[in-house]
């Protein structure tokens, strides 16, 4: 959503002379802790309809990972009655709970997000996951408002690796895409993030381990955490980290 949005009446703070004009984070799996949650989901989902979830459940998955896609992807490959749209609004339910009183948010985001702030840094959401469902759990946690945008996978986008979602963020940030730095945990967001061309840093997350040795290889950075990736922006922008 952009700045315009009821949700979004918030307020960066003035820019400062420096090489990075906006930070995108990724959600899922960066910003919180919930990966395990979204394959509980899945088990739960298919579960409920007599299918086991297969090993390469989105391995063969064609048209990137958005909400809606991920949702037309299910529909299709297991040829579920449902609709495109009461799978989504199904996940959203199961889901919804969770969000709103018991997913963290990863150790060092607290203190991350409003020092980027402090910088003058405008900051964004990039995430396949739906407007609702960000917007209650980074409410919950005490950091929605210091989000300028947020780029969601229920919005008729196509989703990552493709590059669609950075690229609006960026559009709404009204910065260019060289200027912005992407923190992403998953290698199709990564991928997403090079092909807008913007720098990268990645965020350990167990989830990932697969795609571990790719990661690293793709990104600008590969970091174990965030006090890590404070580090190395203050780095960027020489700005004081201690």
């Amino acid at each position: 959503m952009p700045i315009s949005d009821p949700y979004l009446t918030k307020q960066a703070s003035p820019q400062i002379d420096n090489p990075m004009k906006a930070i995108i984070f990724d959600l899922d799996g960066t910003l919180i802790d919930s990966m395990q949650l979204w394959r509980e989901v899945d088990a739960e989902f298919l579960g409920k309809r007599g299918i086991t979830v297969p090993e390469n459940l989105f391995e063969d998955m064609p048209h990137g990972n958005s909400f809606i896609q991920t949702a037309d992807y299910f529909r299709n490959r297991f040829n579920l009655p449902d609709t495109t749209e009461s799978i989504m609004q199904e996940w959203t339910t199961m889901v919804r709970e969770h969000y709103s009183k018991s997913v963290p948010l990863k150790p060092g985001v607290t203190g991350l997000v409003p020092w980027i702030k402090e910088q003058g840094i405008l900051i964004g959401l990039g995430t396949s996951n739906s407007y609702e469902l960000a917007r209650i759990v980074l409410t919950a946690n005490g950091i929605w408002d210091y989000f300028l945008t947020a780029v969601t996978g229920d919005m008729h986008l196509k989703g990552k690796p493709y590059p669609d979602i950075y690229i609006k963020a960026a559009k709404d940030l009204n910065v260019s895409p060289e200027d912005c730095l992407v923190i992403e945990d998953t290698l199709s967001g990564i991928n997403a993030a090079k092909a807008a061309n913007m720098k990268v840093f990645a965020i350990y997350d167990a989830d990932a381990d697969n795609d571990r040795a790719a990661i690293i290889a793709a990104a600008d950075g590969h970091f174990t955490s965030f006090g890590e990736i404070q580090g190395a922006i203050s780095q960027l922008i020489g700005a004081k980290y201690e």
